[in-house]
């Protein structure tokens, strides 16, 4: 891999475009990095993933993830130039980039992120593919508004009243809106944003879910959609489908009924997630799409 090499992956079609740069020679700035997500005139992305070294990103949170064994950063920037915390769907398709380009060789190893070190396994698919998944260890999530059922109100286009919803904090900011029924949740318009009450200080992403029902009272299943903050709708979201499947869990009562494994299905595809007391984990596929030849690299 050769340094600025671009590459393109997606995660259940969350995609992203990855900068190769791992000691620190591409800076990335919003507007580099709006050229790159576009669809139209780039190459086209949900968001763009700097492959770095974390002793090479000058920044505190690479020096904590040195510290702290993950000799790979992800710098992740929202397709709208802005930086966010975390994406766990980026981070199964930053530890299958690594591997794919020998960059690792563990079949357990550490990234680094803004919102702390992930920890990565490989796993069989445990919905049958032939093809391996990777299971996050997504870490603490918590809940900001103190544990009550609701704690905003969501207005969303396509969606006849506002509804309340929950705040679920993954290391970035969700909001999470039960619905009724399939045909309310693709009834909502989520090209437009949603307005959160009270309004979120650093923005929100915004998950719709329908519970479906579920033979195993151990597991649950669940439908959701999602416009992420500073993107819009994208067919996937992992730390929202962790959120999404925290705040089913909640409202299921939080005790021994209620389901820790839960299988949520967005358009992009299926993931697990599995809910560990204070901790949630995150499994799913990646995918590594094609590399950019130079002469196709917009300038850094």
């Amino acid at each position: 891999m050769i340094d600025g090499q671009l590459v393109k992956g997606h995660g259940t079609a969350n995609d992203f475009v990855l900068l190769h740069d791992p000691h620190g020679e591409h800076a990335l700035d919003p507007a580099g990095v709006r050229t790159l997500a576009d669809r139209h005139t780039g190459i086209g992305g949900d968001g763009v993933i700097r492959v770095i070294r974390s002793a090479a990103l000058g920044e505190e949170a690479g020096d904590v993830a040195h510290d702290g064994g993950a000799e790979w950063f992800m710098d992740y920037r929202n397709a709208d130039g802005s930086i966010a915390e975390m994406c766990g769907n980026g981070v199964r398709v930053f530890a299958h980039y690594l591997r794919t380009y020998d960059l690792v060789q563990s079949q357990s190893f550490a990234v680094g992120t803004r919102a702390g070190i992930k920890h990565v396994t490989v796993i069989p698919d445990p919905l049958g593919g032939d093809e391996p998944w990777y299971k996050v260890d997504m870490g603490k999530w918590q809940l900001p508004g103190g544990g009550e059922a609701f704690d905003a109100t969501v207005e969303t286009p396509g969606v006849r009243v506002a509804r309340p919803g929950l705040t679920v904090d993954m290391g970035n900011p969700h909001t999470v809106v039960a619905l009724a029924h399939a045909e309310e949740l693709e009834a909502a318009k989520l090209h437009e944003l949603p307005h959160v009450e009270p309004v979120p200080p650093a923005g929100t992403n915004v998950e719709y879910i329908v519970i479906e029902p579920d033979n195993d009272p151990t597991t649950g299943t669940l439908r959701m959609r999602v416009h992420e903050r500073g993107v819009g709708e994208t067919h996937a979201c992992g730390t929202g489908a962790c959120a999404s499947a925290l705040a089913a869990y909640v409202w299921a009562g939080r005790g021994p009924q209620a389901p820790t494994t839960w299988t949520v299905h967005q358009p992009g595809g299926a993931v697990r997630i599995d809910i560990t007391g204070e901790t949630v984990a995150l499994s799913g596929p990646a995918v590594i799409t094609y590399e950019v030849t130079p002469r196709d690299l917009p300038v850094l």
